[in-house]
């Protein structure tokens, strides 16, 4: 009945207070990447650059960490909702944020903080889809995930664009390195500030649900067991292996994705061509998932938009004589894939959140992000070794995998939720 489920407006509070400590957490996992060869100078001493406790194991580390708390977290949020389990997250990026501000000179004490914001991270990014489920009707949850995606996309493009402009990272310069540590002071306040704020915000849910369908869950490792029995979601989750695994390795890698192309400066513009693109993608394409009440089409043209900008990223040296044509080449290529692979992640998981009802939404959401991290952590760890001397074989194996995904997507069927569900006829007020 209609009086049953209202839709209340203090739902965009509550995702927009979801969506300010994705992009703080964002902020903080990726804070060096795109200054990956400047902070080696600032760090001199500190660490031995050949062993795998390194710059680049600062971004690594998330990935890392995600292995063992992903489940977890998602267990967390769907026991206890999603006011403790992003409350969890919020509080440890506060805490954790502030120690790699004040911290900021001493890698050792960075290395810790950064292992305490990669437990947090897992407890923001796993609840995406229990708040979409308790807040919003399904016409508005392939909108309200694009949304959530978003905000990791904004998160990570603010780092590639700022982080180069407060710290020296020009080789030439004298003072080539410096400002690492006033940069991760700011970043450190600001982050600590917006977590408190969201933890604040956040509401379990309303009190009326915003939606006609049943929401009674199966318990958590029930719900586990039932979605690891469903054909769709394993094709799915081996899809986020390969898209979420070549985003992660990329994102972690953009200042030496720039190296081998020949630039010397570490001005993370591959990133920020690739999370603009995302952030035009998410905007786009989960916002017309929601409005022709389809999944499957817009789930293979991310998949099939993905190739091209792998193709170019992989050989951009290849096609063009110089390097500046390559990395020209290579931005516009960023820039596709991150279009496309970045706008097919939220539609995947409201997919999957639909397609494997009525297990838990974190549960699938956080099984998606755990095989997205294991193919990353493994991309990145053999990008990186002897020196980076796989990278280049790593970005034509990208080309491969992304082949395989086109054509497992391709064997998807609809979600049976977005084409039966009573909201597929009716608008609620």
């Amino acid at each position: 009945m209609k009086g049953e489920y209202k839709v209340y407006p203090y739902r965009w509070v509550v995702l927009a207070s979801l969506m300010l400590v994705t992009v703080l957490i964002e902020v903080q996992w990726l804070t060096h990447a795109p200054v990956a060869r400047a902070a080696e100078v600032f760090y001199a001493g500190q660490f031995n650059p050949e062993s795998i406790i390194n710059i680049d194991f600062l971004s690594m580390a998330f990935m890392l960490v995600f292995l063992i708390v992903c489940i977890p977290a998602s267990y967390i949020i769907d026991t206890f909702g999603i006011k403790i389990g992003v409350g969890i997250g919020a509080i440890l990026t506060c805490i954790f944020s502030l120690m790699k501000g004040f911290g900021g000179a001493n890698f050792t004490l960075v290395l810790i903080a950064q292992i305490g914001l990669a437990v947090a991270q897992p407890f923001i990014l796993n609840a995406v889809t229990a708040v979409t489920v308790r807040w919003f009707p399904l016409r508005e949850r392939g909108t309200a995930a694009g949304l959530a995606a978003l905000a990791q996309y904004i998160g990570i493009i603010l780092v590639m664009a700022i982080t180069p402009m407060m710290v020296v990272s020009t080789p030439s310069d004298p003072d080539y390195g410096n400002g690492m540590d006033r940069m991760l002071l700011i970043y450190g306040i600001i982050s600590a500030v917006g977590a408190m704020l969201a933890f604040i915000l956040i509401k379990e849910q309303p009190s009326t649900p915003p939606s006609s369908e049943k929401l009674e869950h199966k318990k958590f490792f029930e719900g586990l067991k039932y979605i690891l029995k469903q054909r769709d979601m394993v094709f799915v989750l081996i899809l986020f292996f390969i898209g979420l695994g070549i985003f992660n390795a990329v994102s972690s890698m953009v200042d030496s994705i720039s190296a081998s192309l020949g630039v010397d400066d570490s001005d993370g513009l591959i990133g920020v061509f690739m999370l603009g693109g995302g952030v035009i993608g998410a905007l786009v394409l989960p916002i017309l998932s929601d409005k022709f009440r389809k999944r499957k089409i817009f789930l293979v043209l991310g998949l099939g938009g993905m190739l091209p900008g792998v193709l170019g990223l992989a050989f951009a040296d290849a096609i063009t004589a110089t390097a500046g044509g390559a990395y020209t080449l290579a931005l516009i290529a960023s820039f596709i894939l991150g279009f496309f692979v970045m706008s097919a992640g939220p539609i995947g998981f409201q997919y999957a959140a639909e397609v494997s009802f009525p297990a838990p939404e974190s549960t699938s959401q956080g099984l998606m992000l755990l095989v997205g991290q294991i193919s990353g952590l493994i991309f990145v760890a053999g990008m990186t070794v002897k020196d980076n001397l796989y990278l280049k074989g790593f970005m034509e194996l990208f080309v491969v995998l992304s082949v395989i995904a086109l054509i497992l997507v391709t064997r998807l069927r609809e979600s049976p939720m977005i084409i039966t569900e009573e909201e597929k006829h009716k608008e609620l007020p």
